[in-house]
């Protein structure tokens, strides 16, 4: 009876997890550059002598969905949108490098490029810093030039290159702020990822999928919790008998 109850007990809370999961990417759903979370779960047997018949559910594989979101045009000078695989280097508020598809970018008081969220984005040298009374062009390499908002746009200087690294999908752990990490040393630059300016990405969330898969959680819940209440019906009516 208990193999039972260790199946449905451990099963019901995996799937719980999930559905945060999944309520989690719903709220993302128009995140700038959010990218799904997904979870997979698999059977795998208790590690104890006397109880190695018994198996219980564990989530074997929490990874990101890294497929590429749309990519919508705001007109924004300091917007820019990473075209295929890549990402763009950031300070996270630990201090370490970190990484994100959140291209929406603005410039504070100090003349700092940071993202939305405040976070400072880094070039291929640190820090970003844009001169006062400029606008800026991103190419399509990452570097950006500020061109001055009076005068000639012969006076143009390049300020920095945003760093566009392109880790292994397989080396990056997404933290509780949402952004990524490498399992090892920072990335580097890498020459191959390409950057539209004057766009942003949005989430890769698919809202249909992920309703139909909320739906299909709570069935599995409900289903999950009624094996438990089946076990304890027959561990009930099992103890009747022992008991005559």
């Amino acid at each position: 009876m208990d193999k039972l109850i260790y199946t449905a007990m451990s099963g019901a809370k995996a799937t719980m997890g999930q559905q945060q999961a999944v309520a989690n990417n719903l709220a993302n759903s128009s995140t700038t550059g959010f990218r799904a979370e997904l979870h997979r779960l698999r059977a795998v047997e208790v590690q104890s002598p006397a109880a190695h018949t018994r198996a219980f559910v564990v989530d074997a594989t929490v990874a990101s969905d890294f497929r590429t979101g749309p990519l919508m045009k705001t007109d924004s000078p300091y917007d820019a949108a990473i075209s295929g695989p890549g990402m763009f280097a950031v300070q996270g508020l630990d201090g370490a490098e970190a990484y994100t598809r959140n291209g929406s970018f603005n410039v504070d008081s100090e003349g700092i490029l940071r993202t939305n969220t405040g976070l400072q984005v880094l070039g291929d040298s640190g820090p970003i810093s844009i001169p006062p009374d400029n606008k800026i062009e991103i190419a399509a390499d990452g570097t950006i030039t500020a061109v001055p908002s009076t005068g000639a746009r012969n006076a143009a200087t390049t300020v920095g290159r945003l760093k566009l690294v392109n880790p292994a999908e397989a080396d990056m752990r997404r933290g509780e702020d949402g952004l990524y990490r490498t399992n090892g040393t920072p990335a580097t630059q890498d020459e191959t990822v390409k950057v539209a300016g004057g766009f942003i990405e949005g989430s890769n969330v698919n809202i249909v999928e992920q309703m139909v898969s909320m739906v299909s959680l709570a069935r599995q819940f409900e289903m999950q919790t009624k094996m438990l209440a089946t076990a304890q019906e027959d561990d009930k009516a099992a103890t009747q008998i022992i008991a005559r």
